[in-house]
Formats: C-alpha cells, sequence, structure tokens
C-alpha cells in the first residue's frame, strides 16, 4: 500500500503541543501509530485522521469539472465527488458496479438520468438507455436495481417500463452534474 504524503500545517505549536499532551495523558499507555494519527488530526481540529487526510487531497482535474458545476459547495461534498466519479470512465458510463450500498445508490441515480422521463418503453428500449450509461457489462443489474430503488416502474409482465420521476436528492446533484458533464465533454 503506498503511503499518502499529506503536508501537515499547524498555525500554533504551542496549542499543538498541548492537545498533544492532553490526548496522550488520557489515554491507557502510549499510542500506537494509527492512535498517533488520530491524535495529530484532532489537534489540527479533525474529528479523525481520515477526515484530516480527505480535507488534505489535493485538488485534481477532475476536480475543475465538479468546481464548475457548483462552486458553492464544501470541501467535504467536493471529496465524495470525486471519491464517486472513480466508479465512472471519462465518457461518463458506469466502468464497475460498488460493493458498498452507499456507493451503489448514487451511481444508480446516475444511469437514471440518462433514462427519459415521461416516456412508455419496451424492456428492449429501456436497456439500451442503459447500456449507453455503462461500461460493465450488466445492464440487467442496472435494470433491476433502478426497479428495487423505485427510480423506474414496469408493469408486472416487464413489458412496460417507465421513469419514476423523483426529485434528485441534494447530496447526489453534484455527482450527476459532474457525470452529466464527462459525457459532454467526449
Amino acid at each position: 500500500m503506498s503511503r499518502p504524503h499529506i503536508p501537515y500545517l499547524a498555525p500554533d505549536v504551542s496549542a499543538l503541543a498541548r492537545s498533544l499532551c492532553k490526548q496522550w495523558r488520557e489515554s491507557d499507555d502510549s499510542p500506537g501509530h494509527v492512535q498517533m494519527l488520530h491524535m495529530l488530526a484532532r489537534a489540527a481540529g479533525h474529528p479523525n485522521f481520515q477526515a484530516f487526510r480527505v480535507a488534505a487531497q489535493p485538488i485534481r482535474p477532475d476536480l475543475d469539472q465538479v468546481s464548475a458545476v457548483d462552486a458553492h459547495s464544501d470541501a467535504k461534498q467536493q471529496a465524495e465527488v470525486l471519491r464517486l466519479l472513480r466508479h465512472f470512465d471519462e465518457s461518463g458510463r458506469l466502468k464497475h458496479w460498488p460493493r458498498k450500498l452507499s456507493t451503489q445508490i448514487p451511481c444508480v441515480w446516475a444511469v437514471w438520468a440518462r433514462v427519459p422521463a415521461r416516456k412508455e418503453m419496451s424492456e428492449r428500449e429501456v436497456n439500451e438507455f442503459i447500456k449507453q450509461g455503462e461500461a460493465i457489462g450488466d445492464h440487467v443489474l442496472l435494470r433491476r436495481e433502478l426497479v428495487n430503488h423505485k427510480l423506474m416502474g414496469r408493469t408486472p409482465d416487464c413489458r412496460v417500463y417507465w421513469r419514476i420521476e423523483r426529485p434528485v436528492p441534494n447530496e447526489y446533484l453534484m455527482l450527476l452534474k459532474a457525470v452529466m458533464a464527462r459525457g459532454k465533454m467526449s
């Protein structure tokens, strides 16, 4: 595993030293490597090392796309969008299916956005729209997930499908805009 190089800036070294001493005294014995990382992060005002690492991530080219879409979003939301964008290729197509449900749901919303609204479609037509938004080779999985998450409806005999119109949750808006921007750029 590669070690990330994360700059650490302490505006007040004295406050940093006091915080570290206090945390060290409160621990049962001398802290280990991971505990020390958390202590340093807390001394810098972060809840834990993971939050510190996310906040310290360098700006990458994908972030420029996200920032152009929503310049007023906070760094945490931009970091989350960057994390989710790893599941999409340069054309904005889903390139692999995430393992975690919390990551699958925003990806399903991105596929949903490609399906036309207020139109009844056959299974074959729906499959074509889904295939345009995926590169994983499993449009059936995505169609089933769209139905399971109530983003698409279908008749009991599965002959007619339609997109269910729902407002996109705010936490997914930036991702959808960034994915669509990728699709327009290619």
